[in-house]
Protein backbone atom coordinates (compact mmCIF):
# COMPACT_ATOMS: atom_id res chain seq x y z
CA UNK A 1 0.00 0.00 0.00
CA UNK A 2 1.12 3.51 -0.92
CA UNK A 3 2.20 5.02 2.00
CA UNK A 4 1.05 8.18 3.04
CA UNK A 5 4.09 10.69 3.46
CA UNK A 6 3.22 14.51 4.15
CA UNK A 7 0.39 15.56 6.02
CA UNK A 8 -0.78 18.93 7.56
CA UNK A 9 -2.98 21.93 7.98
CA UNK A 10 -4.08 24.89 5.26
CA UNK A 11 -6.18 27.93 5.95
CA UNK A 12 -9.46 27.23 4.03
CA UNK A 13 -11.48 30.22 4.57
CA UNK A 14 -11.64 31.06 7.83
CA UNK A 15 -10.85 27.67 9.24
CA UNK A 16 -7.61 25.36 9.65
CA UNK A 17 -8.26 22.46 6.56
CA UNK A 18 -6.24 19.35 6.90
CA UNK A 19 -4.73 17.55 3.96
CA UNK A 20 -2.91 14.61 3.00
CA UNK A 21 -0.09 13.82 0.19
CA UNK A 22 0.86 10.26 -1.63
CA UNK A 23 3.87 11.46 -3.15
CA UNK A 24 4.53 11.43 -6.90
CA UNK A 25 6.20 12.78 -10.13
CA UNK A 26 4.67 15.62 -11.82
CA UNK A 27 1.99 18.73 -10.67
CA UNK A 28 -0.60 17.25 -7.87
CA UNK A 29 -3.68 16.33 -8.53
CA UNK A 30 -6.30 17.80 -6.16
CA UNK A 31 -8.63 15.01 -4.70
CA UNK A 32 -12.16 16.04 -2.83
CA UNK A 33 -14.24 12.68 -0.81
CA UNK A 34 -17.95 12.30 -0.51
CA UNK A 35 -20.57 13.89 1.76
CA UNK A 36 -19.73 11.22 5.17
CA UNK A 37 -16.46 10.60 3.77
CA UNK A 38 -12.79 12.07 4.11
CA UNK A 39 -9.45 12.09 2.67
CA UNK A 40 -9.07 8.38 3.35
CA UNK A 41 -11.32 7.32 0.93
CA UNK A 42 -8.16 8.23 -2.13
CA UNK A 43 -6.25 5.30 -0.18
CA UNK A 44 -6.98 2.90 -3.20
CA UNK A 45 -6.61 5.28 -5.27
CA UNK A 46 -3.09 6.54 -4.58
CA UNK A 47 -2.10 3.49 -4.18
CA UNK A 48 -3.21 2.63 -7.69
CA UNK A 49 -1.12 5.79 -8.94
CA UNK A 50 1.84 4.07 -7.74
CA UNK A 51 3.91 7.67 -7.70
CA UNK A 52 2.93 8.56 -11.36
CA UNK A 53 1.13 11.54 -9.87
CA UNK A 54 1.38 13.15 -6.37
CA UNK A 55 -1.92 12.90 -5.42
CA UNK A 56 -3.01 16.08 -2.91
CA UNK A 57 -6.37 15.14 -0.89
CA UNK A 58 -8.15 17.68 1.87
CA UNK A 59 -10.63 16.60 4.52
CA UNK A 60 -14.02 19.07 3.54
CA UNK A 61 -15.18 21.45 5.98
CA UNK A 62 -17.30 19.03 8.78
CA UNK A 63 -15.02 16.09 8.21
CA UNK A 64 -11.83 14.21 8.96
CA UNK A 65 -9.58 16.83 11.03
CA UNK A 66 -10.70 19.70 9.53
CA UNK A 67 -13.01 22.07 11.48
CA UNK A 68 -16.26 21.58 12.03
CA UNK A 69 -18.34 24.81 12.50
CA UNK A 70 -21.67 24.08 13.95
CA UNK A 71 -23.49 27.05 12.44
CA UNK A 72 -21.69 26.15 9.03
CA UNK A 73 -21.91 27.64 6.42
CA UNK A 74 -22.02 24.64 4.77
CA UNK A 75 -22.87 23.99 0.42
CA UNK A 76 -21.22 23.70 -2.46
CA UNK A 77 -19.81 26.89 -3.15
CA UNK A 78 -18.70 27.07 0.76
CA UNK A 79 -16.29 24.59 -0.29
CA UNK A 80 -15.43 25.72 -3.47
CA UNK A 81 -14.24 28.88 -1.09
CA UNK A 82 -12.49 26.56 1.38
CA UNK A 83 -10.60 24.56 -1.51
CA UNK A 84 -9.54 27.55 -3.27
CA UNK A 85 -8.04 29.01 -0.05
CA UNK A 86 -6.56 26.26 0.84
CA UNK A 87 -5.25 25.60 -2.78
CA UNK A 88 -3.49 28.98 -2.34
CA UNK A 89 -2.22 28.40 0.96
CA UNK A 90 -0.66 25.27 -0.51
CA UNK A 91 0.79 26.82 -3.48
CA UNK A 92 -1.36 25.06 -5.86
CA UNK A 93 -3.23 26.55 -9.06
CA UNK A 94 -4.09 25.44 -12.34
CA UNK A 95 -4.53 21.64 -11.25
CA UNK A 96 -6.32 18.63 -12.46
CA UNK A 97 -8.95 17.98 -9.82
CA UNK A 98 -10.68 14.78 -8.50
CA UNK A 99 -13.79 14.71 -7.09
CA UNK A 100 -15.73 11.27 -5.51
CA UNK A 101 -19.54 11.45 -4.73
CA UNK A 102 -20.09 15.24 -3.20
CA UNK A 103 -16.70 15.76 -4.20
CA UNK A 104 -17.58 16.14 -7.48
CA UNK A 105 -20.46 18.70 -7.11
CA UNK A 106 -17.53 20.57 -5.08
CA UNK A 107 -14.85 20.07 -7.95
CA UNK A 108 -17.57 21.34 -10.62
CA UNK A 109 -18.17 24.46 -8.26
CA UNK A 110 -14.38 25.32 -7.66
CA UNK A 111 -14.39 24.81 -11.85
CA UNK A 112 -17.07 27.18 -12.37
CA UNK A 113 -16.41 30.18 -9.30
CA UNK A 114 -12.82 29.47 -9.26
CA UNK A 115 -11.29 28.76 -12.60
CA UNK A 116 -7.93 29.91 -12.31
CA UNK A 117 -7.31 26.84 -10.42
CA UNK A 118 -8.63 24.21 -12.44
CA UNK A 119 -7.11 22.63 -15.16
CA UNK A 120 -9.30 19.35 -15.97
CA UNK A 121 -11.70 17.62 -14.14
CA UNK A 122 -12.34 13.85 -13.40
CA UNK A 123 -15.90 13.80 -11.42
CA UNK A 124 -16.05 9.51 -10.10
CA UNK A 125 -19.88 8.74 -9.63
CA UNK A 126 -21.24 12.61 -9.06
CA UNK A 127 -21.62 15.99 -9.83
CA UNK A 128 -24.73 15.79 -11.79
CA UNK A 129 -27.99 16.34 -10.56
CA UNK A 130 -29.66 13.24 -9.56
CA UNK A 131 -32.87 11.86 -9.90
CA UNK A 132 -35.13 11.65 -6.59
CA UNK A 133 -36.81 8.67 -6.07
CA UNK A 134 -40.53 8.71 -6.83
CA UNK A 135 -42.18 9.36 -3.30
CA UNK A 136 -39.01 10.67 -1.40
CA UNK A 137 -39.41 14.36 -0.53
CA UNK A 138 -35.59 15.68 -0.92
CA UNK A 139 -35.18 16.20 2.90
CA UNK A 140 -35.93 12.38 3.35
CA UNK A 141 -33.46 11.15 0.38
CA UNK A 142 -30.10 11.16 2.98
CA UNK A 143 -32.26 8.96 5.76
CA UNK A 144 -33.38 6.75 3.14
CA UNK A 145 -30.60 6.41 0.66
CA UNK A 146 -27.35 6.35 3.34
CA UNK A 147 -29.80 5.27 6.66
CA UNK A 148 -26.93 2.73 8.12
CA UNK A 149 -24.19 5.38 7.23
CA UNK A 150 -26.22 8.16 8.89
CA UNK A 151 -26.89 6.03 12.35
CA UNK A 152 -23.42 5.45 12.44
CA UNK A 153 -22.86 9.42 13.10
CA UNK A 154 -24.64 9.23 16.02
CA UNK A 155 -23.26 6.15 17.24
CA UNK A 156 -20.37 5.31 19.61
CA UNK A 157 -18.24 2.43 19.39
CA UNK A 158 -15.96 0.93 21.85
CA UNK A 159 -13.23 -0.06 20.37
CA UNK A 160 -12.31 0.49 17.04
CA UNK A 161 -12.60 -3.22 15.99
CA UNK A 162 -16.46 -2.68 16.91
CA UNK A 163 -16.72 -0.11 14.03
CA UNK A 164 -14.85 -1.90 11.70
CA UNK A 165 -17.38 -4.92 12.75
CA UNK A 166 -20.35 -2.63 12.13
CA UNK A 167 -18.84 -2.04 8.38
CA UNK A 168 -18.73 -5.68 7.77
CA UNK A 169 -21.42 -6.18 8.41
CA UNK A 170 -23.45 -3.71 6.05
CA UNK A 171 -24.32 -4.66 2.05
CA UNK A 172 -21.44 -1.89 0.69
CA UNK A 173 -18.26 -3.85 2.25
CA UNK A 174 -19.04 -7.20 3.08
CA UNK A 175 -17.38 -10.40 1.89
CA UNK A 176 -14.76 -9.48 -1.10
CA UNK A 177 -15.20 -6.10 -0.86
CA UNK A 178 -13.54 -5.91 2.55
CA UNK A 179 -9.78 -5.01 1.58
CA UNK A 180 -6.92 -3.28 3.67
CA UNK A 181 -7.84 -0.01 2.35
CA UNK A 182 -11.69 0.18 3.36
CA UNK A 183 -10.04 -0.90 6.61
CA UNK A 184 -7.32 2.06 6.14
CA UNK A 185 -10.61 4.34 5.42
CA UNK A 186 -12.54 3.08 8.17
CA UNK A 187 -9.60 3.50 11.29
CA UNK A 188 -9.38 7.37 10.02
CA UNK A 189 -12.89 8.04 10.25
CA UNK A 190 -12.98 7.32 13.72
CA UNK A 191 -12.11 10.18 16.55
CA UNK A 192 -12.47 10.13 20.30
CA UNK A 193 -11.29 8.34 22.55
CA UNK A 194 -12.33 4.34 23.68
CA UNK A 195 -15.06 3.53 24.86
CA UNK A 196 -16.21 6.42 23.12
CA UNK A 197 -15.57 6.48 19.87
CA UNK A 198 -17.36 8.41 16.93
CA UNK A 199 -17.26 9.25 13.31
CA UNK A 200 -15.75 12.25 13.02
CA UNK A 201 -17.84 13.66 9.98
CA UNK A 202 -20.28 16.56 11.47
CA UNK A 203 -24.15 15.32 10.70
CA UNK A 204 -25.20 19.22 10.59
CA UNK A 205 -22.31 19.42 7.58
CA UNK A 206 -23.85 16.54 6.55
CA UNK A 207 -27.01 17.67 6.34
CA UNK A 208 -26.59 20.97 4.99
CA UNK A 209 -24.27 19.80 2.34
CA UNK A 210 -26.64 17.03 1.05
CA UNK A 211 -29.25 19.25 0.62
CA UNK A 212 -27.14 21.47 -1.72
CA UNK A 213 -26.47 19.06 -4.18
CA UNK A 214 -30.64 18.85 -4.83
CA UNK A 215 -30.28 22.79 -5.82
CA UNK A 216 -30.80 21.50 -9.52
CA UNK A 217 -31.11 24.54 -11.08
CA UNK A 218 -28.24 26.09 -9.54
CA UNK A 219 -26.31 23.16 -10.37
CA UNK A 220 -26.99 23.19 -13.74
CA UNK A 221 -26.09 26.76 -13.84
CA UNK A 222 -22.34 25.47 -12.92
CA UNK A 223 -22.15 22.88 -15.15
CA UNK A 224 -22.88 25.24 -17.91
CA UNK A 225 -19.65 27.40 -16.88
CA UNK A 226 -17.35 24.98 -17.04
CA UNK A 227 -15.04 25.74 -19.55
CA UNK A 228 -12.31 22.81 -18.98
CA UNK A 229 -11.79 19.52 -19.99
CA UNK A 230 -14.06 16.86 -17.66
CA UNK A 231 -14.17 13.46 -17.53
CA UNK A 232 -16.60 11.53 -15.81
CA UNK A 233 -16.67 7.88 -14.46
CA UNK A 234 -19.46 6.29 -13.55
CA UNK A 235 -20.15 2.90 -11.09
CA UNK A 236 -22.51 0.05 -12.79
CA UNK A 237 -24.23 0.06 -9.28
CA UNK A 238 -25.39 2.13 -6.86
CA UNK A 239 -24.57 2.19 -3.08
CA UNK A 240 -25.07 -1.65 -2.84
CA UNK A 241 -24.83 -4.37 -4.86
CA UNK A 242 -27.38 -4.82 -7.09
CA UNK A 243 -29.42 -1.67 -6.61
CA UNK A 244 -29.25 0.65 -9.41
CA UNK A 245 -26.65 3.43 -10.53
CA UNK A 246 -26.90 6.45 -9.01
CA UNK A 247 -25.89 8.12 -12.56
CA UNK A 248 -28.19 5.95 -15.31
CA UNK A 249 -27.40 6.59 -18.88
CA UNK A 250 -30.35 8.64 -19.49
CA UNK A 251 -29.23 11.06 -17.21
CA UNK A 252 -25.82 11.68 -17.89
CA UNK A 253 -27.63 11.82 -21.75
CA UNK A 254 -29.72 14.76 -20.25
CA UNK A 255 -27.12 16.37 -17.53
CA UNK A 256 -24.21 15.98 -18.99
CA UNK A 257 -24.65 17.90 -22.06
CA UNK A 258 -24.50 20.82 -20.46
CA UNK A 259 -20.75 20.39 -19.98
CA UNK A 260 -19.04 21.77 -23.20
CA UNK A 261 -16.38 19.04 -22.85
CA UNK A 262 -17.28 16.33 -21.10
CA UNK A 263 -16.10 12.52 -21.43
CA UNK A 264 -18.22 9.79 -20.30
CA UNK A 265 -16.76 6.58 -19.67
CA UNK A 266 -18.80 3.21 -17.47
CA UNK A 267 -16.26 2.09 -15.03
CA UNK A 268 -17.65 -1.79 -15.16
CA UNK A 269 -18.89 -3.86 -12.09
CA UNK A 270 -18.12 -1.23 -9.47
CA UNK A 271 -20.68 0.30 -7.31
CA UNK A 272 -20.38 4.28 -5.41
CA UNK A 273 -18.22 2.98 -2.51
CA UNK A 274 -16.19 0.25 -4.54
CA UNK A 275 -15.07 2.55 -7.52
CA UNK A 276 -12.83 4.31 -5.28
CA UNK A 277 -12.31 1.23 -2.32
CA UNK A 278 -11.49 -1.96 -4.50
CA UNK A 279 -9.61 -3.28 -6.56
CA UNK A 280 -10.33 -2.72 -9.88
CA UNK A 281 -12.68 0.25 -9.79
CA UNK A 282 -9.37 1.68 -8.25
CA UNK A 283 -6.77 0.75 -10.95
CA UNK A 284 -9.25 1.85 -14.00
CA UNK A 285 -9.55 5.67 -11.84
CA UNK A 286 -5.85 5.86 -11.14
CA UNK A 287 -5.00 5.27 -15.12
CA UNK A 288 -8.42 7.37 -15.91
CA UNK A 289 -6.12 10.33 -13.48
CA UNK A 290 -3.24 9.84 -15.11
CA UNK A 291 -4.11 10.12 -18.80
CA UNK A 292 -6.55 13.02 -18.03
CA UNK A 293 -3.57 14.77 -16.28
CA UNK A 294 -1.34 14.08 -19.45
CA UNK A 295 -3.95 15.41 -21.93
CA UNK A 296 -4.84 18.39 -19.96
CA UNK A 297 -0.95 19.15 -19.67
CA UNK A 298 -0.12 18.66 -16.16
Amino acid sequence: MSVLEDRGTVRGDGIAMAWGEWPGSGPAVVALHGVTASRANFVGIADRLDRRRPLWALDLRGRGDTDKPDAGPFGMSQHAHDVAAAMADAGLSDAVVVGHSMGAFVAVALAAEHRELVRGLVLIDGGLPLDPPPGIAPEQMLDVALAPQMARLRTTFPTVDAYLDFWRALPPFEGERWNAWVESYLRYDLGGEAPHLRPKASEAAVRGDFLDTLAGDRLRSRLEQIAVPTLLLRATEGFNPGTPPLLPDDLVAREGRRISDLTDRVVEATTHYTIALGPSGATVVADAIVEWAERCGR
